[in-house]
């Protein structure tokens, strides 16, 4: 039996319910989002897309360059220390959804955007504390590495922050 295709594409305003319910699915490793935040995150995006299977949306990638008025304190690290970089805020995939390299294709798709536009350094960050393996075993094969790491949430999480270089390797 075949495997349902799947198409990245654009978000638009049709996904936002997906999204939210998604974001909620896996907000014990996100920040939470409300719809107003949702489409004012979405309107400075770099890449905002979804992946679909027949088509319901199966998951999303939003990321934010430099210059973003995002207030999150991953971005601004990243922001205070480069002059030029594509942020991963999120990426989320369905429960139902995972195993099927859905998040890799994303990022394989953010990835291809990036050289396209001549960019290159690539962040992100995840969970240690609490941890998040499947994260870090995740980002660990697709070549990112720790360039810094903070308290967030108060002082209730702890992230790695981590950069790859799509030039290398």
């Amino acid at each position: 039996m075949n495997e349902p295709r799947h198409i990245i594409r654009d978000v638009g305003p049709a996904d936002y319910a997906s999204l939210l319910r998604l974001n909620r699915e896996s907000e014990h490793f996100l920040s939470p989002l409300s719809l107003p935040r949702l489409e004012s995150l979405c309107a400075q995006a770099w890449y905002c897309r979804v992946t679909t299977s027949e088509g319901i949306v199966q998951g999303f990638l939003l990321a934010f360059k430099e210059g973003a008025d995002y207030d999150s304190p991953n971005y601004q690290w990243f922001a205070h220390r480069y002059p030029e970089f594509v942020y991963i805020d999120r990426v989320v995939i369905d429960v139902a959804a995972r195993g099927r390299h859905l998040a890799k294709a994303l990022y394989e798709d953010l990835f291809a955007c990036a050289r396209s536009q001549g960019l290159t350094r690539i962040t992100c960050e995840f969970d240690t504390d609490p941890p998040n393996d499947a994260s870090r075993r995740f980002h660990e094969r697709l070549g990112f590495h720790e360039v810094g790491a903070q308290r967030v949430a108060g002082g209730r999480k702890a992230v790695s922050l981590q950069e790859v270089n799509l030039t290398e390797g």
